[in-house]
């Protein structure tokens, strides 16, 4: 199972350094990186950039996608919840390590049908 990190910054005057000080942090070993050219990204849903379509190519059933935080991947909830919908289709896991989201299974599923869990699906709203 392979750790992919996800990083991005919107515009060429930012640095991930914060990004990677906080995966740091974290202690993820084996990573493979996925980094957005500065700037390219910020006009582009989640789904359509080049890096985070690489992440998905690359990925395999029962990788983790690790990200600092959550809006360094989305910014409202519709893109979050497609987002989940295909890391649950690929089932890669996600770990957002800093923020309102970090801590939680955001893949969380019900057993049967495969429906996202309406408290994650609540909690996405509601942050």
């Amino acid at each position: 199972m392979a750790n992919l990190v996800y990083k991005r910054v919107s515009t060429d005057r930012q640095s991930t350094d914060r990004q990677n000080l906080v995966l740091d942090e974290a202690g993820i070993e084996d990573l493979v990186v996925f980094e957005e050219e500065a700037g390219t990204s910020s006009c582009l849903q989640p789904l359509q950039r080049p890096k985070f379509g690489g992440l998905f190519a690359y990925a395999r059933p029962g990788d983790t996608a690790h990200i600092s935080e959550m809006f360094r991947l989305v910014r409202g909830t519709g893109h979050v919840l497609d987002v989940l919908d295909v890391l649950h289709r690929d089932q890669v896991a996600v770990r957002i390590h800093d923020g309102a989201f970090s801590g939680m299974d955001l893949t969380a599923r019900r057993p049967r049908t495969g429906e996202l869990l309406s408290t994650v699906t609540f909690m996405v709203q509601t942050l």
